[in-house]
């Protein structure tokens, strides 16, 4: 009997392409499966897919962080195999770790700044107010009025003239 299930089974997998295989879950509850590399009935070689199952199905509800980055590395085929949870685990303690790291050097740099201001060894810094951007065309000038300052029908062709340095000496 083996026989004929195994054409079945072959048949099947010529047909359809193999079963997905759940490979883990993760802490959320989201489902990590493959698919592995097989050939079509017309001889097509199909590479390995790896696809997640998540527990929020619509789009709009995803947030950052609802997939392990372990997961996400090994879905995107940066890793050959699925995380562990001991290594999940592992890794955001040592992320947890750097997090408190940086909020105490953070902290003692901001007492030593306060520090030093308080000696005089460093200027307080100066809190300036930007009007506008370098890139606009009236950056340090007044903002242009939006009352038009000619018309057509009072222009004069060569009545304007450039000023010049002479001209403004005599003001």
């Amino acid at each position: 009997m083996s026989g004929p299930w195994q054409a079945l089974r072959a048949l099947r997998l010529r047909l359809f392409g193999p079963a997905k295989e759940l490979v883990g879950t993760d802490q959320f509850g989201n489902k990590y499966y493959r698919v592995p590399k097989h050939e079509t009935r017309a001889g097509q070689i199909i590479p390995e897919r790896r696809f997640v199952e998540a527990i929020n199905r619509q789009a709009y509800q995803y947030e950052t962080g609802d997939f392990p980055t372990e997961w996400e590395a090994w879905i995107r085929k940066k890793r050959m195999d699925p995380p562990t949870i001991e290594e999940i685990l592992k890794n955001e303690n040592y992320r947890e770790e750097m997090k408190q790291k940086i909020k105490d050097v953070a902290e003692k740099d901001k007492l030593l700044q306060a520090k030093e201001y308080k000696e005089g060894l460093v200027a307080e810094p100066v809190h300036t107010q930007v009007k506008g951007h370098a890139s606009a065309p009236y950056y340090g000038k007044k903002e242009p009025s939006q009352d038009p300052t000619s018309t057509a029908s009072t222009f004069q062709p060569g009545s304007w003239m450039p000023p010049d340095s002479r001209s403004s000496d005599r003001k």
